[in-house]
């Protein structure tokens, strides 16, 4: 059955609840590291408990999401995608299917579908929070993604493969980026660095 905007309880499908049930979960029992993060997290809860269909693309055009960002082994080197809607360096991610059991293995199968690396494990530990407007028209009636992102090590010579989602996949510098990218993710590859080391 399909949701409204409005998520009622009853017109989302079942695996929609249960995952918002686990994002309400993991939200709860994260410790924000800062009040950026605080209030992200008490934004995300927030949503979810007013949303049943948070977590659908169906739901409100607030799409609850999910993303992970991948490093080599000595932390130093990101792999990124080139978004095709965005048109620019990202980490992976996107929205939750019905068949994820868990919003890690959303993330997780998010990020092995979009970097070709079939083996990629994640940190089960949330690594961020993030909240950002889409202005783009691609993007159609979602309007604002809020992610709770997730991060993993890749060994060296994993061979990654560009998706029909992206334009390209490539290894970055943590510390060279390109200059948009690091505005939208060097906090983000900060804190992996500082969890996974």
């Amino acid at each position: 059955m399909t949701a409204h905007p409005a998520g009622a309880a009853t017109e989302v499908p079942a695996p929609y609840l249960a995952l918002r049930d686990d994002a309400i979960s993991r939200l709860e029992a994260w410790a924000s590291p800062d009040p950026q993060q605080e209030r992200w997290r008490t934004e995300l809860l927030e949503h979810c408990r007013t949303h049943p269909g948070a977590l659908m693309k169906q739901g409100p055009p607030q799409h609850l999401t999910t993303g992970a960002i991948v490093l080599s082994p000595s932390l130093d080197q990101v792999l990124l995608t080139l978004h095709a809607k965005a048109g620019m360096w990202l980490q992976f991610g996107g929205h939750f299917e019905p068949e994820d059991d868990t919003v890690l293995a959303a993330a997780t199968r998010e990020a092995r579908e979009e970097s070709g690396i079939a083996t990629l494990q994640l940190d089960p530990r949330i690594v961020e929070l993030h909240r950002h407007e889409l202005l783009a028209p691609a993007f159609g009636r979602c309007a604002e993604h809020l992610d709770i992102r997730f991060a993993g090590v890749v060994p060296d010579g994993a061979v990654h493969a560009v998706s029909d989602e992206s334009l390209d996949v490539a290894w970055w510098p943590a510390d060279g980026m390109p200059p948009e990218t690091e505005a939208e993710l060097g906090p983000l590859v900060r804190a992996a660095q500082r969890l996974l080391g």
